[in-house]
Order: C-alpha cells, then sequence, then structure tokens
C-alpha cells in the first residue's frame, strides 16, 4: 500500500564551485597557467595585470557591494527582469565525474613511431609488389620494443585467410630479411639472441667479433645466466678477453624498438611549485611567482553594471540581456580571483607543514633524515581533509638546494627498527641500496644475505620484503648482477 510520508534528512554535497576549486587546487603550475589563460579568454569580464594605483579602495567598496546583494534577501526590483532559467553558467560548470577524478591534459604531440619509420624505409626500397605487401603486414605484427613474436606459421594462415594471399614460408622469412636489415639495427627479431646477432653482424668490423658472435650464438644461455667460469673453459679465453666481449655485447640495445618510440615522447619540462632556500640555517619556502598571477575585474564592466542598476527599468529586451550578462561574468570573475586565492594559500599551508616535517632532511639533503609521513599526519596538522593534502602534493615539485623532487616522494611509511624506533620505509630503501652499491660485483649479495646485512645494522626485515624493495628500486637479481 502506497503512503506519503514527509522526513528531514541533512546531506553533504559539494556545489559547482567547490569541485573546480578542488580542480585548481589540484593543477600543477604549467596546467594552472593554462586553465587562467582559459578563463581570460572565455570571460571579458576578468583581466590580467593588477588594478591601478589608486583605485584599491573604490574596487574594495565595489566588491563589498557584490558580496552584500549576494547576501540580501530584500527584493530587488532587477530581480523582475531575471528568470530562474538564466542561471550564471559559472554555477553549472560541473562534469560528470567525481570529484577525485584525476584529469590532466597534456600537448598533443604528432611524431612517427616505429612502424612509421619502417613504412618510410621500405618506401625507398626496389621490391616487387608482393613483396612490398608482405613487408608492409610483417611492419604491422612487429611490437613496439621491435620484435616479431607470431610465429611464421601464423603469420601465413592470416595472410591467406585475411587478405588472400598465398605464401610460403621461404618467402615470407625473405620479406623479414627486408625488415631486418633496416634501422634501428636488430629491428624485425623473434627473440633476443636474434636480436643480438643481427647488430652484430650490422656493426662495424670491431675487435673480437669472431669471439662476441660465438658466444652469443653458441653459449647464450650460460650468457644469460652470468656462467662466466663456464664459458672461459668451453671458449678456451682468459678472463681479460672475455670481460672485453661481454662489455661489447652490453652495449647492444636489448629492445631496438624503444630507440625510436623515446624519440617521439613528449618530455614535458618540469617547473617547481616551490622553492626551499637555506638561509642562515633556516628553511625558507617560496611559491613560484607563476602560481600567483595578477588578476582584476574588469573596470568597464562594473561601470557597466552600476549603470543598469541605477536605471529602474530597461528600455529594450536588449538591455535586459546585457545587464544578465555583464552580471553573471562579474560574479564569475569575481568566483575565480577568489578560488586563486585560497588555493595559493592551501598550498602554501601545505606545503609549510611538510617542511616543518621533513625539516631535517631539507637541511641535510641525506634521505637516511626522512621521516615516516603519511597524508594523514599532514591533514590533522593543518586540519583539512586527506583529499586536499592529496590534491596539493599530487604532481607538484619543489625545488630544494639539493635537487627537485616530487613532493609525494617524502611521504612513506614507517617501520620499527631493533631499538623500536620508527624509521621511513625510504630510509630501508637507501641503505638496501647503498648495500648492493657497494658489494662486491664478482659475488654479489643474495636477499638473505642482503636481509642478514640489514638485520645487523639494526633493520630486521624479511627477505620477501628485501626482494619487494629490491625491484621498487628496479635492481636485478644477485644472479644477474654478477660480473668479471
Amino acid at each position: 500500500m502506497l503512503k506519503q510520508t514527509l522526513s528531514q534528512k541533512l546531506q553533504q554535497k559539494l556545489s559547482p564551485q567547490q569541485i573546480q576549486l578542488m580542480k585548481l587546487i589540484q593543477l600543477p603550475t604549467q596546467s594552472l597557467e593554462d586553465r587562467i589563460q582559459e578563463e581570460l579568454e572565455i570571460n571579458p569580464a576578468l583581466e590580467e595585470g593588477s588594478e591601478k594605483e589608486g583605485n584599491n579602495e573604490l574596487e574594495n567598496e565595489w566588491e563589498q557591494e557584490l558580496d552584500k546583494e549576494n547576501e540580501t534577501v530584500e527584493y530587488d526590483p532587477m530581480d523582475d527582469y531575471i528568470s530562474d532559467d538564466e542561471t550564471p553558467d559559472y554555477k553549472l560548470q560541473a562534469n560528470n565525474f567525481s570529484s577525485d577524478d584525476e584529469l590532466y591534459s597534456l600537448p598533443v604531440v604528432i611524431s612517427k613511431d616505429l612502424s612509421d619509420v619502417l613504412y618510410d624505409q621500405l618506401a625507398m626500397r626496389s621490391i616487387s609488389p608482393k613483396k612490398e605487401a608482405l613487408c608492409k603486414y610483417l611492419i604491422g605484427t612487429i611490437e613496439n620494443d621491435g620484435y616479431l613474436r607470431r610465429e611464421p606459421i601464423d603469420v601465413i594462415d592470416d595472410l591467406a585467410f585475411g587478405l588472400g594471399i598465398s605464401v610460403e614460408e621461404p618467402e615470407l622469412l625473405e620479406a623479414l630479411s627486408i625488415i631486418q636489415s633496416m634501422d634501428p639495427p636488430g629491428v624485425g627479431a623473434r627473440d633476443l639472441r636474434e636480436c643480438l646477432l643481427i647488430q652484430i653482424d650490422r656493426k662495424p668490423q670491431a675487435d673480437q667479433r669472431d669471439l662476441i658472435k660465438k658466444i652469443v650464438s653458441d653459449f647464450f644461455e650460460e650468457l644469460s645466466k652470468r656462467h662466466f667460469d663456464k664459458l672461459k673453459a668451453s671458449l678456451n679465453v682468459d678472463e681479460k678477453d672475455l670481460k672485453n666481449a661481454i662489455f661489447e655485447i652490453s652495449r647492444l640495445s636489448p629492445k631496438p624498438g624503444n630507440n625510436v618510440s623515446l624519440s617521439g615522447q613528449n618530455f614535458q619540462t618540469i617547473v617547481p611549485d616551490y622553492t626551499i632556500q637555506i638561509l642562515d640555517g633556516k628553511l625558507e619556502l617560496q611559491l613560484n611567482g607563476r602560481n600567483a598571477p595578477e588578476l582584476t575585474l574588469s573596470r568597464e564592466y562594473k561601470d557597466m553594471l552600476s549603470h543598469y542598476k541605477s536605471s529602474k527599468s530597461f528600455r529594450s529586451e536588449k538591455e535586459k540581456e546585457a545587464f544578465v550578462f555583464v552580471k553573471q561574468k562579474l560574479e564569475a570573475a569575481k568566483w575565480f580571483v577568489d578560488a586563486i586565492k585560497q588555493r595559493q594559500q592551501t598550498l602554501i599551508l601545505t606545503m609549510s607543514s611538510i617542511m616543518k616535517f621533513q625539516e631535517e632532511y631539507f637541511l641535510s639533503g641525506d634521505e637516511k633524515n626522512l621521516k615516516p609521513m603519511i597524508l594523514k599526519d599532514i591533514a590533522e596538522d593543518i586540519d583539512m581533509d586527506i583529499s586536499t593534502v592529496s590534491r596539493v602534493a599530487s604532481n607538484k615539485y619543489v625545488q630544494t638546494p639539493f635537487g627537485t623532487f616530487l613532493i609525494k616522494k617524502f611521504f612513506s611509511e614507517s617501520m620499527l627498527n631493533a631499538e623500536g624506533e620508527e624509521v621511513s620505509t625510504r630510509e630501508i630503501k637507501k641503505i638496501l641500496e647503498e648495500s648492493i652499491r657497494d658489494e662486491d660485483k664478482r659475488s654479489p649479495l643474495t636477499d638473505e644475505s642482503l636481509a642478514r646485512l640489514l638485520k645487523e645494522k639494526g633493520y630486521p626485515i624479511a627477505r620477501r620484503t628485501i626482494a619487494k624493495y629490491r625491484e621498487q628500486l628496479n635492481i636485478p637479481v644477485a644472479r644477474l648482477r654478477k660480473t668479471l
């Protein structure tokens, strides 16, 4: 049975303006400049530059008047000319996304990838139409790292059923050899061994070329497992010659396609959002001046609004539309200026807390002095939400006397050392990295040996944790770190 009931409930919702403010806080310096430029283009009531000297009092008086107008509940004759359907656009600008979504726009860079480079080289070859079609199909199946990992029989089936081209395996391999003769050397290889052999054949006459080719072709498994004693015995060479040969092999590219893809990537210049300096033994924090642009409301638009408000009625529909447009643009401009100021205050407040928390590190630059710190610690210190601190730290950099770092680098979990003190996991990783750097490369330390070494230094860590930290530092296992 249907019933009508009356209930009250309290809900907390973010307004579109609050969502936009959160997105402004999240933007790094370069993206903020683009956002400000976009707002200057779409809102003629917003101008770049400071208010002229002598107009500050008028400016403050006008803004107070506008604030009072927005807060008053008294009847205003001008409201008769503004319907409820004419809600300002800036109050409705909310994307259909969660406020926690991280959206960043990067410049579109048009560049050639590996397949484009190979197609250009193929166009310079004088070959039959069928062979050219085979080469084009093979180029399309080559992966970004430069390898062709599909079996020839599978490619032959695809050509027969997909393109109606009947081809035998020797003819397909002949087309593949044409691709393997292209740049970058090693492209079109089906495994690492073939990739290295192609590069050795393409390499100019070098010392010990026969020895290098024999190691890769006949003793590739021993080479990959770093069984140097077996290599010396099987090849009947001394340690010096073997060491020189392995050095030449290490100079070859294991992923030739990356040499092309790296040249087409968009490397964005890092613009630090903060600068920390040491003056007289004390830390001084500065916000990048590009985060504090000089924006002001258009004097012309304010005069226009004052003119329309002094009129008791409008003589035409166009005057009414003009009044609505001017008022909306001025309110949107004032909100944007206030939002930029609030963003600056939030950024300074958050980074000041981080600097205070990690003062010992910023004074010394030694990662061992990094304290365990999580987002909750900073949020509680500045009395803000964790999500706000996360947005401030996201994609922002700070320039210090010891380099420019991502702010999130300073956040880490904590662990207890042998004395029961909390230490940062970054400190442990730094000690682990130093231990591996100082090890004997002829007999590298295993994960178990590293665990015992750190335990002796006062950091009781399990072997699997050592392995996890080692992988996070992109350090290979002991077997692959072994050298002659």
